[in-house]
């Protein structure tokens, strides 16, 4: 059985050798995640690594560029760690030299700035404390509130504290250009206030390069319909989100902005601790499975993985794990259809109609396969979206878009020639149908795309075909 929610990973020392990548996709994995607010020596020869894994896989790969944006990262420390202990004494400042067990670079003059003795100083998503003692000009002197160990480049919050931007920084303007040499097919934006930094964004990366919004901020929730309507996917930044609006809110968020992305047929991904234990066991919680299960009951298109693939001890064991929570899930959900009624909503717009048409004929009819012709993207989008039963089959002659969709719920992509008339579009639908196995004898497909062929702008023919 194939699942259908898909796993992103995140890139990262413990997975750089192409092996463990190659069995990672192997395992499930269905795109990776770089890091840009990371160091990125050598990126491109794992980004090489992928796509020769790609090809032994027969598996297109997502690959997303995420952006440091205006998150706040603490800068390099010395053998990249330090541990310090409860009631030690511990400096931020504006010195670029490397940290050291008594200092580390901070390198945000608005914060020095703004900051207040009332404020407290979080890092790694809260996980430590800092109380301040001593504020000066160029330097935050702060008491250590628990045993903690502090890596280079770790994120940190301040709570109280409003920076005001929402343009992308010179950095993430540079990292766009190396994520497009790259050839990433997704930018993900971090700590987004609204969709001003999503409409610069798409200025400056073509159009089969999708754009996601991570959710990690007040600013967001509040503006979350517009940033939705705008992206191409959003993503649940659950740790920094905590850290904003504490981690008893989240649960009820994570379910609201799911639940609004399914309305608008945009996909969804949740990330975070999903299976924290695993950077040191090889075994998840009940409460981690748990977690996992409750993403994909709600709806969600992707499930991410940070540390756990990046640095842990058992990257291959945590796809497992996380691989068979989703197909148990699955099988549940399929098991009780009625529980799990997709909410889109039509809102007089005559794709969206189209596309629950599709949904309508695939049930009623016991549709096994849904085939849909995507030059952009658009068609293998809305039916995705509507989360139809049968097994979705993407055909985009563009490979960069093949790659991105290959990250969204259900689908399974292919980069093929366009079709130019009908005889073709049949000729490449039976023969993908006969050499994948899609129906059985005399089952049925469906056959979607966009009149005139490569010229259509939406979603506009469904065709239902049966296997002789």
């Amino acid at each position: 059985m194939d699942k259908k929610v898909k796993i992103l990973a995140t890139l990262g020392p413990a997975i750089f050798e192409k092996n463990t990548i190659n069995n990672l996709i192997h395992a499930g994995v269905d795109g990776f995640r770089i890091n840009f607010g990371h160091n990125l020596t050598g990126i491109e020869k794992i980004v090489k690594i992928i796509r020769d894994c790609e090809k032994t896989n027969t598996k297109h790969v997502a690959i997303v560029a995420d952006l440091q944006g205006i998150k706040f990262r603490i800068g390099k420390i010395q053998d990249n760690q330090i541990s310090l202990k409860k009631e030690d004494i511990f400096s931020f400042d504006l010195n670029k030299k490397i940290g050291s067990q008594s200092r580390v670079h901070l390198p945000y003059l608005e914060i020095f700035r703004k900051i207040r003795k009332k404020n407290k100083i979080l890092i790694d998503d809260g996980k430590f404390v800092f109380k301040i003692k001593k504020l000066s000009k160029n330097s935050i002197e702060t008491i250590c509130q628990n045993d903690c160990t502090i890596r280079s480049f770790k994120s940190i919050h301040i709570p109280g504290l409003e920076v005001d931007f929402d343009s992308l920084t010179t950095k993430d303007k540079r990292d766009i250009q190396i994520a497009k040499k790259l050839n990433c097919n997704w930018i993900a934006l971090s700590y987004v206030k609204n969709s001003k930094i999503i409409q610069q964004t798409r200025k400056l990366v073509p159009r089969d390069v999708g754009i996601i919004a991570k959710i990690e901020n007040k600013s967001a929730i509040r503006n979350i319909k517009d940033i939705i309507i705008n992206s191409d996917a959003i993503m649940v930044a659950r740790g920094d989100l905590a850290v904003e609006i504490g981690a008893n809110e989240v649960p009820h968020v994570q379910l609201d902005i799911v639940k609004k992305c399914s309305e608008l047929g945009k996909p969804v991904i949740i990330a975070t601790q999903m299976l924290e234990s695993m950077i040191e066991n090889n075994k998840p919680t009940r409460a981690e499975i748990n977690d996992v299960g409750t993403s994909v009951f709600q709806g969600t298109d992707v499930v991410m993985l940070s540390a756990e693939t990046a640095v842990g001890k058992y990257p291959l064991q945590v796809i497992q794990a996380m691989k068979k929570t989703i197909l148990s899930t699955e099988k549940y959900k399929k098991e009780n259809i009625n529980l799990f009624k997709n909410k889109t909503q039509i809102n007089h717009e005559p794709v969206k109609a189209i596309a629950l048409a599709i949904k309508d004929i695939a049930y009623n009819i016991k549709v096994e396969a849904i085939i849909a012709f995507s030059v952009s993207g658009n068609t293998a989008r809305l039916v995705s979206a509507i989360r139809p039963s049968a097994k979705i089959i993407t055909i985009s002659p563009n490979i960069n878009t093949s790659r991105q969709l290959s990250l969204l719920w259900g689908i399974t992509s292919i980069t093929n020639k366009d079709a130019k008339n009908w005889k073709q579009m049949m000729e490449i639908s039976k023969k993908i149908i006969k050499n994948r196995k899609l129906t059985t004898h005399g089952g049925y497909a469906i056959i979607t795309a966009g009149l005139p062929f490569g010229k259509s702008k939406m979603t506009n023919m469904i065709r239902l075909h049966q296997l002789k």
